[in-house]
Formats: structure tokens, C-alpha cells, sequence
């Protein structure tokens, strides 16, 4: 009974700090319609500033507290308000995603550059006094969390429900028109939440940090929770939230205390670590979906779509740049470049998943992980192997989409989450499942019955691949699935009343971008050799989004400079010699990057493709009047494939004209 009781009080102290996190979530979500991937990256870094102040600067607890939850942390909520995520309630989803979790690496990086790796701790509050009720000790730090979880809850419950604050606080999303009528200002109620929010994000990871220690990572995952209880009230309920969040951290704290019981438990050790996406994952599954004001990616401008013949020779001349640097460089840079060619593979499959169909992932490098794995445990290194390995994949892509065919949005963004927290904890280091946690040895692929022994021959092999699946993603946007695919992305709906299943779609979509990305994380396995857990962690499929978000995830030319982006930022560090304060610089201006483009879904690349039409819109009169022949050539030079150029402008209807409809124009107006 006594162990019980201990379980129950630490259960209780767990939840009551998710709680917190959570209400933070609650009232910024709430009042802003912005779902804050982020907010534990947030409480991440206050927490490194709190100890910052009370430790490193010797200021005392309750002057460190003051500046941190009464000064940083509202000014920055009202800086990330008027500066990030203006306007991000009433944007796609894919814009609302990325900026969010472009800003999750950027505050890491901060975290990184101002605090490097190294050990840290916080102390309890009042760590001599314990209460002893019977054989159960309750410290402090547990009574002063569980009281201000209490006070949170209820504050917040009072505030948007009985106060005018709070009314205009619901009013600035359900009609900020008549909030206008009425004289509020709907920009000061969602600075005052943010600043509310990020204190409450804050105040939850300064008292969780000296339970599991000031980690980076740790803190920042620490969120799921909160996700979870969150996604119990349906992102507006405070005492559902709050219940929520209480029930996971008894469920938690009951597993912990008792897996030890359970037969075969030492396989299970990862369990608790991922009861938060576990129960995410259940919510999602098993609760009806709120009315979020969120949907799939639109405004989505999709990139021109070249021909099949010169998408070909494009591919065609980057197989022979490749062949030219295999033939003059190390092997070491060799790895940098068959590195770089999967990383394009698996953004290549979030090319078709959401630039086609419009469906974000948070788990991308899972998948390549599963093809790596299966790969690795078939011992079959030649083109059988390789398919099996895909199909594999492609089999897990449309088992996660099988449970969560309803969800659609942030819900199936979280989904992911889940799942992919859950592989990276559990089924990648389980001796039951992949035992992933030593080194598997992989072999390079035999193609038939030819080896490809050399790095410099794999790495031409995984051009070839890259520019194999460039061609047929190509291909299926110009074909009739392309089609069907971008009238999903545009509107369920509307597909809806034409008959079409969008249920299955979403299905084979999922498996086929799971196979593409197990197709990359196979071939990585034959290049490198060997391949450990940590080259699949969960962090790297939000390093690769947001990557694919800056050049494009419309566009193959998109994935192609996004990998070689990825890869720069992995190598950059240690060219450079400066390991962890280079790598939290460039997470830095990798999440900056991302957020100042992320309100554009069709990354750099967008503006890449508008090149020969300034050319032509610019050089090709004055050619015309001076060179008539070379005026021609530019032409078709910078003329480009017209094909569903413009499918639909942000925020407003674009549609097609194709060049009978402009000659004609042009006649008329003649």
C-alpha cells in the first residue's frame, strides 16, 4: 500500500506540471487558433535561463522567478505574437506547422549557443523539509506544483469565462469583426495570451527541471504530454485538460512502479517514455474531432510541371555531375553525397504526401528507418531485398493511416508525433522488435549479381535512384492521380460530392511516401555500412520539414536543394571545428529561415521558377526590337512548360488560362 501511495503522490506532482504546460497551450490556442508545436522548446529555455539566474548568476529564487515568469517570458510571448505567428489562426495548416516547429529548432539552437552541453541541475524547493505521512515522503517541490497547477487552472477557468478580458480573449477568434464594433483590440487580447501562454510553458518546465534535469530534447518532448491532455479538452476545455493531464502522470508514475512486475518487462524499458504519445495516440484515435479552424495545406501554388523529356535531362546531366565528383573526390566527401541523396529520396516522398496531397508528417525519417532496419535483417543485399524493404515500409505508412483515416489537419500532424516517438522509444531499441540500440551491419546492394563495392559507384547508384523517383513523382503529377490528389489537397469536399473515397487515397498515399522514404533509408544502410537508432531519431523528421518547407515541398527541385541544405547543416560543424556552438548557430538561422518563408508553403524554389518570366517579361522586348532571331531563342529558352502552372494563388482563387485563352484575350482587346 505504502508503494502505492508513493506512486499515486509522484503520479499526482507529474500531472500537475503537464497541466500547467497544457493550460498554457489551451489559452493561446483558444484565443489565437495557433497550435503551438513550440511550446516546450519555450518552457525549455526559460527553464535553462531560471538556472541561469539562480545559479550561475547567484540572484536568489524568488528574484529569478520574477524575472523570468514576470518579465522574459511575457515580453517574448508578445515578441512571438506580434513577430511569428500574426495571422498564422486563419492560415493552412502546413503554414501554422512549419513556422511552429521551425521555431522548436530555432529556441533549441538558442539553448544550444548561450548554454552548451554540460552538466547542469536545479535544486528542489526546500529540499531539508519533508513531510512524512507514514511511510510516504511528499517534498515540497511536489505541494508547491500540485497548489499552483490548482491556481492555474482555476485562474485561467475564471479569466476566459467570467471576466470581460477573457470574453474579448474568445471573441478575437469567433468574430473579431464585432470585437472591433465594440472597440476591442484583437491584436493587444492575443499578445496578452501569448504572454500568458509562454509564463505558463515557463513556469512548467522550472518546476519539471529538477525532476529530469535541464536536457535540451528531454524537456522540449515533455510537451507531448501536454499535447495529450490538451487534445482530452479539445484545445477550449480547461477542467477536461486539466483532468487529463492528472490521469497521464498517475498513469505514468503506476507504470514506471510497476512495470518491474510484469513478465518480460526488461523489454519494455521504454514504455514510460512514451506513455505521453501513447495516449496522444489514443485521444486522437478514439475521441471525435474538434471543430479546429484548421485544415489540410492550401495556398499552395504549385511550381511548374516540367515535361517528362526534360525532367530527364535534368536528371540526366546531375547523374553525370556526380560521376564527375566521384571520379576526383574522397571517399569521406563521397558519403556527403549519397548522405545528401537520401535525405532528397525521403523529401521526395514528402513531395508527394504534402506538397501533392496535402497531408503534413512528422515522422518521415521513421519510415526510412523501417526500410533501413528491414534491410539490414534481411541480409539480402540485391533488388529483392531492396523491394521487400519498401513494401515493409509502404506496410507501416498505411497501418498509421488506417487508425486515423478521419482525422484530417493537426490531428493527423500529431499522429505522427506519436508515432513516431513511439518507434524512435520503443520499437527501434526493443530486443522483441528491431533491437536497433547496437549497431546492424548492412551490405551494399547487388544489382544483378553485380556489387557495387565502391562508394564512389553506391553513390552514382543513389543519384540514379534519386532521379529514377524524381521521374516517377513527375510523372504522377502530371497524370490523372496527380490530379486527383491536388483536387483533395484543395477540397475534401468538393471531391466528396464527385464520388470520389478520399479515405483510400489517403491510404495508398501514406504507403506509397512510406515506401519512398524506406526505399532512402535502405540505400543508406548498404552506403554506410553500419546504422544505429540515431540515425532515425524523431528530431531529424522535423530538421527535414522544415528543410523541404524553406526550398519547396511543391517541386522535385525543391527535395534536390533541401537535401543538399540538410546535409550542409550536418557537415558544416565539424569542418568548421566547433561542433555544439556551430550546430545551435545553424539551427538558429535554419529556424529563422524557415519561419520568415514557412507563410509561404512553396519555399525559394517559388521564386526560382519566376526567373524566365522576368527574363521574358523583361529582356525579351528589347531583344525583339534589336535581335529578332535571338530574341526567339530566349524564348523558348525561358518559356518553360506551362502545364497547370498556377493552380491556386494564397488566400484567393487563381485559375488556369492556358494559351488559347490569352490569344484570345489578346484578340479581343485588339
Amino acid at each position: 500500500m505504502g508503494a502505492f501511495l508513493s506512486y499515486t503522490v509522484i503520479g499526482i506532482f507529474t500531472g500537475a506540471a503537464y497541466a500547467i504546460a497544457a493550460s498554457g497551450l489551451v489559452l493561446t490556442y483558444s484565443t489565437t487558433r495557433v497550435f503551438n508545436i513550440a511550446h516546450g522548446a519555450v518552457g525549455m529555455v526559460f527553464a535553462f535561463l531560471y538556472w541561469d539566474f539562480s545559479v550561475k548568476q547567484g540572484l536568489p529564487v524568488w528574484l529569478s522567478l520574477i524575472l523570468v515568469l514576470g518579465v522574459c517570458a511575457p515580453l517574448t510571448g508578445v515578441f512571438i505574437q506580434r513577430v511569428i505567428t500574426r495571422g498564422l489562426g486563419n492560415a493552412p495548416v502546413g503554414a501554422s506547422l512549419v513556422v511552429t516547429v521551425a521555431m522548436t529548432v530555432m529556441l533549441i539552437g538558442i539553448a544550444r549557443q548561450i548554454w552548451p552541453p554540460d552538466a547542469r541541475s536545479l535544486e528542489q524547493y526546500f529540499p531539508d523539509h519533508l513531510i512524512h505521512m507514514g511511510s510516504v515522503i511528499v517534498t515540497w517541490q511536489q505541494i508547491i506544483t500540485v497548489v499552483v497547477s490548482i491556481l492555474v487552472a482555476a485562474g485561467l477557468y475564471v479569466l476566459l469565462s467570467r471576466t470581460r478580458i477573457g470574453t474579448a480573449m474568445r471573441a478575437s477568434v469567433d468574430n473579431p469583426d464585432l470585437l472591433h464594433l465594440y472597440g476591442g483590440r484583437s491584436d493587444i487580447v492575443a499578445a496578452l495570451a501569448w504572454a500568458v501562454g509562454t509564463s505558463l510553458a515557463a513556469l512548467g518546465g522550472i518546476l519539471l527541471a529538477p525532476v529530469i534535469g535541464l536536457q535540451y530534447f528531454d524537456l522540449t518532448l515533455l510537451v507531448i504530454s501536454a499535447y495529450a491532455a490538451a487534445m482530452l479538452g479539445k484545445l477550449t476545455n480547461l477542467p477536461l485538460t486539466y483532468v487529463g493531464a492528472m490521469g497521464l502522470g498517475l498513469g505514468q508514475s503506476y507504470i514506471v512502479g510497476y512495470l518491474q512486475y510484469i513478465p518480460g518487462h526488461d523489454k519494455l524499458t521504454g514504455l514510460p517514455a512514451v506513455m505521453p504519445a501513447l495516449f496522444l495516440f489514443a485521444i486522437l484515435v478514439l475521441l471525435p474531432q474538434a471543430p479546429l479552424r484548421i485544415g489540410q495545406v492550401k495556398g499552395l501554388v504549385s511550381a511548374p510541371v516540367p515535361t517528362l523529356g526534360r525532367s530527364a535531362v535534368f536528371g540526366g546531366g546531375l547523374i553525370v555531375v556526380v560521376i564527375l565528383m566521384a571520379a576526383g573526390m574522397a571517399d569521406s566527401d563521397l558519403l556527403l553525397v549519397g548522405t545528401a541523396a537520401t535525405y532528397g529520396i525521403v523529401m521526395l516522398s514528402l513531395v508527394l504526401l504534402t506538397g501533392y496531397g496535402g497531408f503534413v508528417s512528422l515522422a518521415q525519417f521513421t519510415f526510412a528507418g523501417v526500410g533501413a532496419v528491414a534491410y539490414a535483417k534481411l541480409d539480402q543485399p540485391n533488388l529483392f531485398g531492396l523491394l521487400v524493404a519498401v513494401l515493409i515500409s509502404a506496410a507501416v505508412g498505411a497501418l498509421v493511416a488506417l487508425p486515423v483515416l478521419r482525422l484530417t489537419g493537426l490531428y493527423l500532424a500529431l499522429a505522427t508525433m506519436a508515432f513516431g516517438l513511439l518507434m524512435d522509444k520503443v520499437v527501434f531499441t526493443s530486443s522483441w522488435a528491431f533491437e536497433f540500440n547496437n549497431p546492424l551491419n548492412a551490405k551494399r546492394l547487388s544489382i544483378f549479381g553485380t556489387h557495387v563495392n565502391s562508394i564512389g559507384n553506391y553513390t552514382i547508384m543513389m543519384t540514379v535512384f534519386f532521379v529514377l523517383i524524381s521521374l516517377v513523382v513527375v510523372a504522377v503529377r502530371r497524370g490523372p492521380l496527380g490530379r486527383i490528389l491536388i483536387a483533395t489537397r484543395d477540397s475534401q469536399a468538393a471531391c466528396g460530392t464527385l464520388g470520389l473515397d478520399i479515405r483510400w487515397v489517403r491510404v495508398a498515399l501514406f504507403a506509397s511516401s512510406a515506401g519512398v522514404a524506406g526505399l532512402a533509408g535502405a540505400l543508406l544502410a548498404g552506403l554506410r555500412g553500419t546504422i544505429v537508432s540515431n540515425d532515425f531519431i524523431f528530431f531529424n523528421s522535423l530538421l527535414l520539414l522544415v528543410c523541404v518547407a524553406i526550398w519547396g515541398v511543391t517541386s522535385v527541385s525543391g527535395a534536390a536543394m533541401g537535401a543538399i541544405f540538410l546535409m550542409l547543416l550536418n557537415y558544416l560543424p565539424g569542418f568548421l571545428g566547433k561542433n555544439e556552438s556551430t550546430q545551435g548557430l545553424l539551427f538558429i538561422l535554419l529556424g529563422a529561415g524557415a519561419i520568415l518563408i514557412g507563410r509561404n508553403p512553396n519555399g525559394l524554389m517559388f521564386w526560382v521558377f519566376k526567373i524566365p518570366s522576368w527574363i521574358q517579361g523583361g529582356l525579351f522586348p528589347v531583344l525583339a526590337d534589336r535581335f529578332p532571331g535571338m530574341a526567339l531563342k530566349v524564348r523558348d529558352f525561358a518559356g518553360g512548360d506551362r502545364d497547370d502552372e498556377v493552380i491556386g494563388e494564397p488566400g484567393g482563387a487563381h485559375a488556369h488560362r492556358d494559351e488559347e485563352e490569352v490569344d484570345s484575350d489578346a484578340v479581343a482587346a485588339r
